[in-house]
């Protein structure tokens, strides 16, 4: 497994229920935004890699599992690993940890499942600078 990247974020209003609990399908746009800015970090652009190459990662699974709430204002440190690379997919792990408290708390992971497809939706190899690259 990699070293996990770090990505930072502050729980707003619009990431809460009406109880100012981060409502639990919000941790799937939290790890989407992490995944990306971990693209970004190892060099992979989304939007150059599509127009380059027509494909892009589509996410195929997403297991997640809830340990403890996160609440409004909340820093929290979102990170992402790689597990493990195929020709056709990436399997990767994530991870929300409440960051501002003297002793991190995880407070959800999950284990997502990345597929390549083409620019029709149609499933196919990763191409081989990004394997080069993960």
């Amino acid at each position: 497994m990699s070293t996990p990247f770090g990505w930072p974020l502050r729980v707003y209003w619009e990431d809460t229920d009406a109880g100012g609990i981060v409502y639990y399908a919000n941790y799937l746009k939290f790890f989407e935004r992490a995944r990306t800015e971990w693209l970004r970090w190892l060099g992979v652009h989304q939007q150059a890699l599509k127009q380059r190459t027509g494909g892009m990662f589509v996410v195929s699974r997403a297991d997640l599992r809830y340990l403890h709430s996160a609440r409004l204002d909340d820093q929290l440190l979102v990170t992402t690993s790689l597990l493990q690379v195929g020709r056709a997919s990436i399997t990767i792990t994530q991870q929300a940890w409440l960051a501002g408290a003297s002793e991190r708390m995880l407070l959800c992971e999950a284990t997502i499942r990345a597929g390549w497809v083409d620019a029709q939706g149609k499933p196919g190899r990763i191409p081989q600078e990004i394997l080069d690259i993960l």
